[in-house]
């Protein structure tokens, strides 16, 4: 097994105990939020006010390295209503109050850069784009059109406009950005054979599917220098037949590496397969909390690169178990986070901590489906936050689905009259 990624470590791996990135950024504690969709953007898709507000809350409560939710690199790609876009038409003025913010207390933010491809409600694109045009399945393709698949010219400018977004992020004060890679995003469609079934340089192989990744990474890393730090979300597996594989995964993480990036957060799944809430995962698994250990445990006897573990994890005693195998040097967190901002200091201050979750449903599968409520409902969480309100833990499935649908639906007939 090969050392963690800075040789000069502290001897401590508690909660609490600092972390030094190689690029020698200080990471005050091993907590991680990862991202989460916070639908705060406003009609121009700039930051509205209640993102710093947010992230304000996250800092005091004892977060070490935020994420923040997706940001889009394209304003005509667009995966919810109300994305923050980063462009060179944004007013940087609100990212810059939101990325001082979240760096209150000592904390780190970094921003997570992202395009949809096919991921794309139709009640906002009539065509999307992706490596192929295909579908998405399990229902979805009612919701999502098939796109269209992308030029190569397209291509190279998304990887452009990648490192335009971090070069904006690194101006606007935020510490880092993150690539999002996994989830069924731009990124991890190129990496799928499934959803990308390409005969150019851009798909067929593993080396050219990866070919993507490895363009956007680099693209960033000549737009904000050697020194400022870039991550990126990686899926350990799509979870589909014929989709992106662990195998594949291990591969893409050694060049990634190899490449020089500085952060890599093990997630997985797809809308298709959204195992990153915990669609289909063993019992066993979700007693031990941590979804993607064994993955990530095999990573690291592959790369030094510096490792977060994100999934499931919901106490203390399995966070520093985690620790403690050497698998992991950060400890993602999100849901958990989302209706107890102060869940970060719990964890560091008592060694017995647990929070427990709200399983959620209306009662009827089809519907927490079409709503996408595991998502949505923490949306809501988060936008009481944003307005200096407490989270409701006890908020009620119905009203949500109720809200959403009927913003959608305001939305979808706006873009018509547009």
């Amino acid at each position: 097994m090969q050392q963690t990624a800075a040789a000069t470590q502290p001897i401590s791996n508690d909660l609490s105990s600092s972390y030094v990135l190689k690029n020698g950024q200080v990471i005050r504690n091993r907590l991680f939020k990862s991202a989460m969709s916070e639908q705060l953007g406003d009609a121009a898709h700039n930051p509205t006010p209640g993102l710093a507000t947010l992230y304000k809350r996250w800092a005091q409560g004892g977060i070490g390295l935020a994420i923040t939710g997706n940001i889009m690199i394209d304003r005509t790609a667009l995966g919810e209503p109300k994305n923050v876009v980063l462009d060179e038409q944004s007013n940087l003025e609100p990212f810059k109050k939101w990325a001082a913010a979240g760096k209150l207390n000592g904390a780190q933010i970094w921003t997570q850069l992202n395009h949809p491809g096919k991921q794309i409600p139709n009640f906002i694109c009539e065509e999307p784009v992706a490596p192929s045009a295909i579908s998405l399945e399990g229902g979805l393709e009612k919701g999502f059109n098939t796109p269209r698949a992308l030029t190569e010219p397209e291509i190279l400018n998304i990887i452009k406009k990648f490192a335009t977004s971090a070069r904006l992020a690194k101006e606007a004060g935020f510490t880092g950005v993150q690539i999002h890679g996994a989830h069924g995003y731009l990124v991890s469609q190129f990496l799928s054979p499934r959803h990308n079934q390409r005969t150019d340089q851009w798909g067929g192989s593993l080396e050219n599917r990866m070919r993507f990744v490895l363009s956007v990474y680099q693209a960033i890393r000549d737009a904000v220098g050697k020194d400022f730090p870039v991550g990126i979300k990686l899926n350990s597996a799509d979870f589909m037949k014929g989709g992106f594989s662990e195998e594949d995964s291990m591969e893409v993480v050694k060049a990634l590496a190899k490449a020089g990036i500085d952060l890599i957060e093990i997630s997985g799944g797809t809308y298709e397969s959204p195992s990153m809430v915990g669609h289909k995962v063993k019992e066993s698994t979700l007693k031990r909390e941590a979804y993607f250990l064994d993955y990530i445990e095999k990573v690291r006897a592959l790369v030094d690169t510096s490792l977060v573990l994100t999934g499931g994890f919901r106490s203390s005693a399995a966070m520093q178990s985690a620790l403690d195998s050497g698998a992991t040097d950060l400890i993602g967190v999100a849901r958990t986070t989302a209706v107890d901002p102060d869940f970060p200091n719990k964890l560091m201050e008592d060694s017995s901590h647990k929070q427990t979750l709200k399983n959620l449903t209306t009662g009827v599968k089809a519907i927490d489906k079409i709503a996408m409520l595991d998502i949505v409902w923490y949306e809501f969480q988060l936008a009481r936050m944003a307005k200096g309100q407490n989270p409701k833990p006890n908020l009620n499935e119905w009203v949500v689905f109720g809200k959403t649908m009927a913003s959608a639906g305001a939305y979808a007939f706006r873009k018509r009259r547009t």
